[in-house]
């Protein structure tokens, strides 16, 4: 028969009862190591996944916004108005935002290098739309741009997101050229040059 292994720390061998507690702390680490591992290792997994899916799945960018149809909105324009209406004259790095005809007016806004420009044709436009228009400010000169006299607005920031305009009449329409604060003040006399010829011929066929 084997006799009982003593344990060096006691100087004796085990009892049953010093056995059986023995056992039962090693199989609480053993349980307790093992719960650690696993949860370490589902941890990983889960990452590994993660990144599977971030760097695995197609991500497309953002379809761009095609620009506006200023023509196209400009024939509806004629056909709601019952007349001729102005299609402005831009370089060619200026994007068209939006053309759009809406409530009496027709509205077309470009985007240049810098800032915006909104140019609206008001038909039939009541007294006092152009002040109301930009918040209730008078002009504070005149100027002529390819031999069309202009109102010139010089306005506080606050005024609808612009600072400088220029308004002229076209039978018993009103035209104006609006500019944000950040865009150059030469946009004005870009558009307003391009209008020229466009706004004599309508002021004739206005007659």
């Amino acid at each position: 028969m084997a006799r009982p292994r003593v344990v060096a720390e006691l100087g004796r061998p085990e009892t049953p009862e010093e056995t059986a507690a023995r056992k039962a702390a090693s199989s609480q680490r053993y349980r307790s190591s093992k719960t650690f591992r696993n949860l370490i290792a589902a941890l990983i997994v889960c990452l590994g996944i993660m990144a599977v899916v971030y760097l695995g799945v197609p991500r497309g960018t953002p379809a761009d916004i095609p620009e506006a149809d200023v023509a196209g909105s400009a024939a509806e324009a004629e056909s709601t108005a019952g007349h001729g209406v102005v299609v402005p004259k831009v370089p060619s790095d200026w994007r068209a935002n939006s053309a759009l005809v809406e409530g009496g007016e027709w509205r077309v806004v470009y985007a240049p290098p810098r800032g915006f420009v909104e140019v609206t044709q008001a038909f039939s436009a009541p007294d006092g739309w152009v002040s109301r228009q930009l918040g209730g400010y008078a002009p504070t000169k005149t100027t002529t741009i390819a031999g069309i006299e202009w109102d010139v607005y010089d306005l506080p920031a606050d005024v609808q997101k612009i600072d400088y305009a220029l308004a002229t009449t076209i039978g018993s329409d009103t035209v104006i050229i609006g500019l944000a604060e950040s865009t150059e003040r030469t946009a004005a006399t870009t558009v307003a040059e391009g209008l020229g010829d466009q706004i004599r011929t309508l002021r004739e066929e206005a007659r």
